[in-house]
């Protein structure tokens, strides 16, 4: 992974990072439901959601959305050089498209569109962020993503 300048990364904006392919499991969905709470059926029972439209269980949308950092890591993302730590900040937009089935593959898509300074050594990246499900055409979710990196 290459580390960048702030003048670097400022000069990345709109370029695209893709990650390799990683399945999302059952054990995957199970551990989620449980350090969460969320044990809907539609996650967790096979027999019940294969009688769902779904035919099968699900992940959930907001683990979906939790693969951000893996997916991310398995990118050639630029990092900026001296990066001590980073953090997410929030989302301008989330939405969840498509349901992503337990043993389908899923990849992220990322584009830098913004870079800022917001104080001296704390950089703020604001990325759009797209899950695909591997074979299909409607992603599993799009997303606007802001973290902050300090150096």
């Amino acid at each position: 992974m290459a580390t960048v300048t702030p003048a670097q990364m400022k000069e990345n904006i709109g370029t695209e990072h893709v990650s390799d392919w990683v399945e999302v499991t059952q054990a995957m969905i199970d551990r989620f439901a449980e350090a969460t709470g969320d044990e809907q059926f539609i996650h967790v029972d096979p027999v019940r959601a294969a009688e769902t439209e779904f035919g099968g269980t699900i992940a959930h949308g907001f683990l979906t959305l939790s693969l951000m950092p893996m997916l991310s890591a398995r990118t050639d993302l630029p990092r900026l050089a001296g990066a001590r730590m980073g953090v997410n900040y929030g989302g301008n937009s989330v939405r969840f498209l498509s349901p992503v089935r337990s043993g389908a593959r899923v990849r992220g898509r990322f584009r830098l569109v913004d870079f800022m300074e917001k104080r001296p050594g704390q950089y703020q990246l604001t990325h759009a962020f797209t899950v695909e499900i591997e074979g299909q055409d409607k992603p599993a979710l799009i997303a606007e993503w802001i973290g902050q990196t300090f150096t």
